[in-house]
């Protein structure tokens, strides 16, 4: 599914599928848009229907562990998978590996989860064709965010959300991520939290953006407090002062060797989440280039929690107040938690919205070094090939 041909995905020529273009949204985001269409174009005796973004690599058998999982128990609502990002190296990038990594915690709950990713859904067909729960209506109808409408109809109706354990998959982001296009991202995710399919969702989405500033600028202010202790101790030491002799308070030196010990298992932690799950999706993959801990950076990781979590409050409140989003050149207007106007162009040229690489078959974790005439020339190449699955 692409709203136009000038989707990358649109030119993946060795891919064996039927292409649909959806066309432009009128009534709820893009993506919804283009999913919606999907849905109206499956096969009559289609039983499920998955979600999945261009840019997920999968592995070998995944489709079909997603499948059996949902012939195994019916009473599956929704099934879902996890990302692991892989870093290009620059800090946008980190601060998009950070800020993902608390959706691994779906891992530890057994398999069932509130989480959802809209980077890969599987659902029963047959629940959009006969809109169970709303679940059309209330994506068409104003939707902008999938994965949060259809979770909170999960929660609504008590229906069963699962993960597999299998379901992790790698995402390599785009190697010119810079920082424009993580506070791009950003914006759009706290975005998400002004959208809403019920009052009781209106609720969680508050109770939710509460805690989330209160716990971001919770874990940046014990940095700025003990940059301040630091920063007091060696203006006293420099002035030939020891403790010794003067009454120096060095107690919050002391909260500030606790504090250093406090990251460190924290980065310990991540370090090992992240080691499982790169050993987990090798496991699944074992034919492609194995990945590996040796490209992360882990002082670009400490970093990028501290941009993360600064930065989120502040964009939160912005989406607040402003109730409009420019994601791909779309800028969508709230009200009342659903969309009620769609204004389109707002994209400047080069500027680009996307996280993972669209180099679908390129090797994992390689450089795309060609240059901009020759990656220019391929596309013209490929848009004068005609398209045996148009429609």
């Amino acid at each position: 599914m692409v709203d136009t041909t000038e989707d990358p995905a649109y030119h993946a020529d060795v891919v064996d599928a039927r292409i649909v273009v959806a066309g432009m949204s009128t009534t709820c985001s893009q993506k919804i848009h283009n999913q919606l269409i999907g849905v109206e174009n499956m096969h009559k005796d289609t039983k499920y229907v998955l979600f999945l973004d261009d840019d997920v690599r999968l592995h070998p058998g995944s489709i079909g562990a997603l499948t059996a999982e949902m012939e195994k128990n019916p009473n599956i609502f929704i099934q879902t998978g996890y990302p692991l990002d892989l870093p290009s190296g620059s800090l946008g990038s980190y601060c998009i590996y950070e800020y993902h990594m608390p959706c691994s915690m779906g891992f530890a709950t057994g398999g069932k989860t509130f989480f959802l990713w809209g980077g890969c859904m599987m659902m029963h067909a047959d629940d959009f064709r006969n809109d169970r729960h709303g679940v059309v209506s209330e994506l068409r109808d104003g939707g902008y965010s999938d994965d949060m409408t259809l979770a909170a109809i999960a929660g609504a109706h008590k229906r069963l959300i699962t993960s597999p354990p299998v379901a992790v998959f790698p995402h390599p982001l785009a190697t010119d991520l810079n920082f424009g296009r993580y506070w791009n991202y950003l914006r759009k995710q706290t975005f998400v939290l002004e959208s809403y399919a019920t009052q009781v969702n209106w609720i969680m989405n508050r109770a939710l953006f509460s805690t989330h500033c209160y716990l971001s600028w919770g874990f940046v202010t014990p940095y700025i407090m003990a940059g301040i202790h630091v920063a007091a101790g060696l203006c006293f030491f420099s002035k030939g002062n020891s403790l010794a002799e003067t009454d120096f308070p060095a107690c919050g030196l002391k909260l500030v060797g606790c504090l250093l010990v406090c990251t460190t298992i924290e980065l310990l932690s991540m370090w090992n989440l992240t080691r499982i799950e790169v050993q987990l999706c090798n496991l699944l993959s074992p034919e492609a280039p194995s990945l590996s801990l040796a490209s992360y950076n882990w002082c670009l990781v400490f970093i990028a929690m501290l941009v993360d979590n600064f930065l989120y409050p502040i964009s939160a409140v912005r989406s607040n107040f402003s109730q409009s989003i420019n994601w791909s050149g779309i800028r969508y207007h709230l009200r009342n938690g659903k969309i009620n106007k769609i204004e389109r162009n707002f994209l400047l040229p080069g500027f680009k919205c996307h996280l993972g690489g669209k180099h679908l078959y390129g090797k994992k974790g390689a450089q795309n070094n060609a240059s901009f005439l020759s990656s220019l020339s391929r596309s013209l190449a490929h848009w004068r090939q005609p398209k045996k699955y148009d429609v």
